[in-house]
């Protein structure tokens, strides 16, 4: 089974990444339910989240629910085993020099895809990604080899890259689907109409080379769910408190803008964003971010998951109006984008790494400039 329209990811909930409440085990497993009887097919789990208590959660509560009825989607790469978490940066990347060489590439991938499939219950993935890599994982033969050995054995249905956790990695993602385009079948970025820089540059390469695009992060940190009001105060710990001060408020003032087109076609403001994205042809699927929110009057998690699920999925906009909301919310250069970069002169962090004279030719050659 390949990806649905719509999607639901073990992120949401607040358990393993801080956004609003943090639901009980009980909560969360029941809104993984909730997303099911709704209509929702896709699922999707990393292996580090929680150190794996994410992936036993949804295998738990996708338990007896007949398998070939939803697409299950995992994500290897960050090495919670033998590597030591490093505070805000996380756990290692298995590619890291620091834990193993090439020769141990291929032993890494099949064993954490083993131990990631027995936690959720099943025997495969109808897409394995390749989660937050380095610049290794990016290029390296040895690396997409493995995973396609995984493909060859049974292991996964289809391959993916999911960049991250920032946004950026722009030429990276290009260059990998020119590398082993025929090895990968989707591509996890974020793209929302409050954030179209950087990802829709490389929107094109990935529908030339037959990539499909599932994106996160179109909720816009919440702001589509449409319960964030100017002035609102995030729980302590929540991500969302780290961004820049007065984000909410100039969002929102963006969307005041948007609003007439969502209204033109009868659009919630979550269905205007995810309309908005599937109107570019590379995209597929998607994957918002659910969260309870702590405020007065905020709507229950559980309506915002049915109302997602009812996503009118043949609505489109014109290309006109694709641009227009693109204008709105233009964001471009208002970020350090993570991934390659003229910035660095050496590897100092395992998601930014020198730029290399091959991503600027093809930058070049997909006319995207020289400033990176």
């Amino acid at each position: 089974m390949d990806l649905t329209t719509t999607a639901y990811g073990t992120w949401s909930g607040g358990r393993f990444m801080h956004f609003g409440d943090t639901l009980p085990e009980d909560r969360f497993m029941a809104c993984i339910t909730t997303a099911y009887e709704a209509g929702i097919r896709t699922f999707v789990t990393a292996d580090v989240y929680g150190n794996g208590k994410a992936d036993e959660l949804l295998g738990q509560a996708l338990k007896g629910v007949d398998r070939e009825s939803y697409c299950l989607v995992g994500m290897i790469g960050h090495d919670f085993y033998d590597g030591q978490r490093q505070g805000s940066q996380g756990y290692p990347r298995f590619t890291s020099p620091d834990l193993r060489g090439p020769e141990r590439y291929a032993d890494y991938v099949q064993t954490a895809t083993a131990r990631s499939l027995e936690r959720c219950g099943t025997d495969r993935f109808d897409l394995l990604m390749l989660h937050n890599p380095d610049e290794t994982g990016f290029t390296s033969e040895t690396v997409w080899q493995a995973l396609g050995d995984l493909k060859s054995a049974g292991m996964a249905t289809r391959l993916g890259l999911a960049p991250g956790p920032a946004n950026g990695f722009t030429l990276d993602v290009i260059d990998c689907c020119e590398r082993y385009g025929e090895l990968i079948d989707w591509a996890m970025l974020i793209l929302n109409p409050l954030e179209p820089w950087p990802v829709s540059l490389s929107l094109d390469a990935c529908e030339k080379h037959g990539v499909k695009v599932l994106t996160r992060v179109l909720d816009y940190g919440g702001l589509f769910h449409g319960d964030l009001a100017e002035g609102h105060v995030f729980k302590p710990g929540d991500h969302r408190a780290f961004r820049p001060q007065g984000w909410v408020e100039h969002g929102l003032q963006k969307i005041e803008r948007m609003r007439p087109i969502a209204e033109k076609y009868g659009l919630s403001l979550l269905e205007f964003a995810s309309i908005w994205n599937l109107s570019h042809p590379a995209v597929a699927s998607l994957v918002p971010t659910f969260m309870q929110e702590v405020a007065e009057g905020a709507r229950l998690i559980e309506d915002k998951i049915r109302a997602f699920a009812k996503l009118p999925t043949a609505v489109r906009f014109t290309a006109g109006e694709v641009e227009e909301i693109r204008q709105i919310g233009d964001n471009a250069g208002c970020m350090m984008l993570k991934g390659a970069s003229q910035r660095h002169r050496e590897h100092l962090r395992p998601d930014e790494w020198p730029m290399r004279p091959d991503l600027l030719e093809l930058a070049a050659r997909h006319k995207l400039g020289t400033e990176w």
